[in-house]
């Protein structure tokens, strides 16, 4: 059974910096693509950054292009949302995603192309 395990939310100030992190237990980070979603209040599951199994094909939400970075380091079984900048309207529950594929340099936009998923981090972005 694989875990996906977000880490890393809390409450900051406009223009503060927060880093989520996400790793899958129960087997290596490598066999999974992986992708963040946030879910702002009263609204849809939205798509925030997805990364593939190598860690090399990487797309980023425009709305959040020039301010989040997301990695991966598959020796360390983990995925890193770096998160600069943000904006009151960064404020949701964000949420780790992980792809079971055999595709190595394929990442994936859409919430129903994942397999596991993570409970879930606030971030609370005050202004």
């Amino acid at each position: 059974q694989v875990q996906v395990l977000e880490s890393g939310g809390g409450l900051v100030q406009a223009g503060d910096s927060l880093r989520l992190s996400c790793t899958t237990s129960g087997s290596t980070a490598i066999n999974y693509a992986m992708g963040w979603f946030r879910q702002p209040p009263g609204k849809e599951r939205q798509f925030v950054a997805a990364i593939s199994r190598t860690g090399d094909e990487i797309a980023v939400a425009d709305s959040v292009k020039d301010r989040f970075t997301f990695s991966k380091d598959n020796p360390k079984n983990t995925v890193t949302l770096q998160m600069n900048s943000l904006k009151p309207e960064d404020t949701a529950v964000y949420y780790c995603a992980a792809k079971d594929t055999y595709r190595l340099t394929v990442y994936y936009t859409g919430v129903s192309e994942y397999d596991y998923w993570g409970q879930g981090t606030q971030v609370t972005v005050s202004s």
